[in-house]
């Protein structure tokens, strides 16, 4: 969705860091999922440096192509187009795995998280650059298709039946986290473990630079252009922020987000921001979406509730910032 809030320090600092003979940085950067993707590697051999971080770039290719929701060839607009009640149609594994974890989220946050939204994204969206609020008519219209029990999963036929027609499904809260991890299976395919890939506002960590215990995260604050709030030590981790710092609109003096409330099919109001590391790039992601539509309570608890996770939640309510943070947050600090 766009976010850029984590900020990684991985600059020229690190490369006058003493690190272990014949060990060499590598920097590659290359647009994909409309976003710049770069990655950081260390290795001895910069033919296979070269050629990991190809493999990795042709992946994200490979999954947005499959992902997309603006792509009419899409696997995912192929699915929304040709199914229906009755009509379950077989996926592929990766369309798959992606839709069996939203759909495992959608129930831990009782529709926080929800890819049905596709058809309300549509109308916030245009919202954005009208700077004109959808009608209550087209917003009655969307509700009826939107609904995570609309979608039905079929387990022993991997198979996808999508109840409303019309239906529009949106992965923009969880498919870069999975493109993250894939593109670092793809590293790991050419024996790379030192790596970072940074994918605008997600993540993904190995192992860290020689002679360091972790990678540097810097934690952005909610406005543009201040220094991080936090630094993180992380390895073999992946991080995801959501947040409205770039993606929001003001109409009538209230600030909406780009980021919506699937259950009342609304754009978020007021300023928040999200960080969740986590275990791996997709249930990062969708975590950090859903506990931004959850808000502190709610979202934290969910956070707690799940394995190897740990959370930081900014708010500004009236110009002051409110900061929440889970249990498990202050043991990724950096000491």
């Amino acid at each position: 969705m766009g976010r850029i809030i984590v900020a990684a320090l991985f600059g020229m600092g690190l490369t006058a860091i003493p690190r272990a003979a014949a060990i060499e940085r590598f920097e590659f950067t290359q647009v994909e999922m409309a976003v710049p993707i770069k990655i950081v590697l260390y290795t001895a051999d910069e033919k296979i440096a070269s050629e990991a971080a190809r493999a990795a770039f042709d992946r994200f290719h490979e999954l947005n192509a499959m992902l997309s929701g603006y792509n009419p060839q899409s696997e995912l607009r192929r699915l929304c187009d040709s199914s229906s009640e009755g009509k379950a149609v077989r996926v592929s594994d990766d369309l798959w795995r992606v839709l069996s974890n939203a759909q495992n989220l959608a129930e831990r946050s009782e529709g926080a998280f929800d890819v049905t939204v596709g058809p309300v994204v549509r109308l916030w969206r245009s919202a954005r650059h009208t700077k004109e609020l959808p009608s209550t008519r087209s917003l009655a219209s969307a509700r009826v298709k939107v609904g995570y029990r609309l979608m039905r999963l079929h387990a022993d036929r991997q198979a996808v039946e999508l109840l409303r027609p019309k239906m529009r499904l949106d992965l923009g809260g969880i498919a870069k986290g999975y493109a993250v991890d894939e593109a670092m299976k793809a590293l790991r395919k050419y024996g790379v473990k030192r790596m970072m890939i940074d994918a605008g506002g997600n993540l993904g960590l190995g192992d860290p630079p020689p002679e360091r215990t972790g990678w540097r995260i810097g934690v952005a604050p909610p406005d543009a252009g201040k220094p991080p709030r936090q630094y993180l030590q992380l390895s073999n981790r992946s991080v995801s922020t959501s947040g409205d710092l770039w993606q929001h609109v003001v109409i009538g003096g209230v600030r909406y987000s780009h980021l919506i409330d699937p259950r009342d099919c609304l754009a978020l109001t007021g300023r928040m921001s999200v960080t969740v590391v986590g275990p791996d790039g997709m249930s990062a992601d969708g975590l950090s979406s859903a506990v931004a539509v959850l808000g502190p309570e709610k979202g934290l608890r969910l956070i707690e509730n799940t394995p190897g996770a740990a959370a930081l939640i900014v708010r500004v309510v009236d110009g002051k910032e409110e900061v929440f943070q889970s249990r498990r947050w202050k043991e990724l600090l950096e000491k």
